[in-house]
């Protein structure tokens, strides 16, 4: 454990300076959807093979590609200069996961002392048809805790009442949660009949820094809709987090198809950490969120126009379609999270 997070304590005096995304909205940009669907939600992982056992085993993910690609297309893509990557697409439902592991060069290890309310923190939210039962298939696998335990959202809180949420780890330490919806809360089709444990991804959460700043990004440039938002505080949300004393702005979005993207701003406390300036696609905390797009030249130059951090050099033509899609780019919202715009 002491190897594993010695580069990332070495440099700490330079890798976690504030990160400054700058985004000017040109009162010329009206606001537009460019986003039509939310894809698969993609995350680095050191292993690949062990990823996907436990993603499968556990979890009841079903592999539906598998590929390995290498070349200047895919370094202009990734921002990472003499990549090889093997990339798993893995569903759940109707909903999708993407795993890459870089077999070169290889990133860092996600620190060991990160918690829930560094900027750098990303989840996906697991639905569940009974959260005691997939509770014991989380224990019967010895999946690492982040939560104390399952957690229910109480009474006072009508918008998440009822609500039951637990955070674990996957192989890499990246965070994962189950949630159950009881009946009237969320999507409609949580409620469906079946014999499925797990279901399907309801959200991807990610942490910000400026509720207002990031709906500059995700709202007024890519056109995403506020579809709720709720403040959560109280031993229960304590111990979901494992933050002592945290109270969150939640908001929720939606394109018109795929999973939602929920912002969790930490109004307290305020200590976590910016994402670092460095971060690039093969270490273990970059995560990417597809976001499918009409036109990903179009998107990219309303994005440029706000003055939107790009990771890729340009819109980036995909060999044969090889990772799913025909057209991408990769940027980062205001807290650094990678987001893909791509065409299909």
């Amino acid at each position: 454990m002491k190897n594993r997070s010695k580069h990332w304590i070495d440099l700490k005096g330079v890798f976690f300076p504030i990160v400054i995304f700058v985004f000017t909205l040109a009162t010329s940009l009206p606001a537009r959807s460019q986003v039509i669907e939310v894809e698969a939600i993609g995350f680095t992982v050191s292993d690949l093979d062990n990823s996907v056992r436990f993603f499968s085993e556990v979890l009841s993910f079903q592999k539906v590609s598998d590929v390995e690609v290498f070349g200047s297309e895919y370094e202009h893509l990734q921002g990472v200069f003499g990549l090889r990557m093997r990339v798993v697409r893995m569903k759940l439902g109707d909903e999708l996961i993407e795993l890459t592991e870089y077999l070169a060069p290889q990133g860092r290890p996600i620190p060991v002392d990160a918690r829930s309310n560094d900027r750098w923190f990303q989840h996906i939210a697991i639905v569940v048809r009974d959260m005691d039962k997939a509770y014991e298939q989380l224990r019967k696998h010895k999946v690492r805790h982040a939560s104390t335990g399952p957690q229910t959202i109480p009474e006072w809180n009508k918008g998440a009442a009822g609500i039951r949420a637990f955070y674990f780890k996957d192989p890499d330490d990246h965070n994962l949660e189950i949630i159950y919806f009881p009946p009237g809360k969320g999507d409609p089709k949580w409620q469906e009949d079946g014999n499925a444990l797990f279901l399907g991804i309801d959200h991807t959460a990610i942490v910000v820094d400026d509720t207002e700043e990031s709906l500059k990004f995700y709202q007024d440039l890519l056109g995403l809709k506020v579809a709720g938002e709720n403040h959560n505080y109280g031993t229960e949300q304590e111990h979901l987090n494992n933050v002592f004393g945290a109270r969150l702005h939640i908001t929720g979005l939606r394109a018109a198809k795929g999973p939602g993207i929920e912002f969790l701003e930490y109004l307290a406390p305020r200590t976590g950490r910016p994402t670092p300036v460095d971060i690039q696609a093969n270490d273990l905390i970059h995560w990417q969120t597809n976001l499918v797009v009409r036109s990903v030249q179009t998107a990219a130059e309303r994005l440029r126009q706000g003055k939107v951090s790009f990771v890729s050099t340009s819109a980036t033509e995909i060999p044969e379609s090889s990772l799913g899609f025909k057209t991408g780019a990769l940027v980062r919202d205001p807290d650094g999270h990678g987001m893909r715009l791509i065409t299909k």
